[in-house]
This record gives C-alpha cells, sequence and structure tokens, in this order.
C-alpha cells in the first residue's frame, strides 16, 4: 500500500486527517523518494507559518525517518509520458506510476486525485469521500 504526501503529513503533525489514514494502513508502506521533498516542503510552511512552535513542528518532522516506507525511485524517463497521458503533475504522475508497478493501493486523505482514481478504482482506496 501506498501514501502520499498529505496522509504522511497528516500523520506526523496530527491533523484530524491523520486518524483515518492510521487506521487504513499497516505493514511497510510504498512511496515515491519524492515524498521527502513534499514533507520537507510541508514542515518548511508550517515554520513560516507558525514560528512559535517550531520546536514541535521540527520534532514531528524527525518522525519522519521512524515510519515504515520503503521509498521508491521514479522511472524518470516514462514519468513526463504518464504525466501527459493523465494529465497530471510529475508529482502526481510518480504515484500513480508506483501504483501501476507495484499494484500498490493509493491511501490519501484528499481527494485532488480524484479524477485518475475513479477511472482507476481497483488500485486507489480514497479516504474521507
Amino acid at each position: 500500500m501506498q501514501v502520499d504526501a498529505s496522509a504522511v503529513a497528516a500523520v506526523l503533525f496530527d491533523e484530524p486527517e491523520g486518524a483515518p489514514v492510521i487506521a487504513s494502513v499497516s505493514g511497510t508502506l510504498l512511496a515515491p523518494g519524492l515524498l521527502r521533498y513534499e514533507i520537507a516542503s510541508v514542515c518548511t510552511i508550517k515554520l513560516l507559518r507558525e514560528p512559535a512552535h517550531a520546536k514541535l513542528v521540527l520534532s514531528r518532522y524527525r518522525l519522519l525517518a521512524s515510519l515504515d516506507i520503503e521509498f521508491v525511485e521514479s522511472d524518470w524517463e516514462t514519468l513526463p509520458l504518464l504525466a501527459r497521458r493523465w494529465a497530471l503533475s510529475a508529482y502526481d504522475a510518480a504515484y500513480l506510476q508506483l501504483a501501476f508497478t507495484r499494484r500498490a493501493p493509493l491511501v490519501t486523505p484528499t481527494l485532488t486525485r480524484i479524477t485518475y482514481c475513479s477511472r482507476l478504482s481497483s488500485i486507489c482506496l480514497l479516504l474521507n469521500t
């Protein structure tokens, strides 16, 4: 099962969407390597918006290293083609590529991927829909 950045961020930063994510996953998780950059970006935004909570934000960010996530390198040659075919960003296409290559359902607390997930219902699990 793979997780996207919004699912991991919800868990790491103790957001309301984190509880259903935790309830929906087990075992080793999969994610494209770019997830680390996305979580670093979330952390940066939180530091800018919540400077008074910087210590807490950074301690939660450091928990990423303790999560049981297998980071998978994307196939960079085909990624732009997949993104174009499905009208996605390269970021979203990386998750879709992983779903195809590993037959790994995607856990996401957001509906941003609803367009292609509705066409790929057998490999996508949407929460809070």
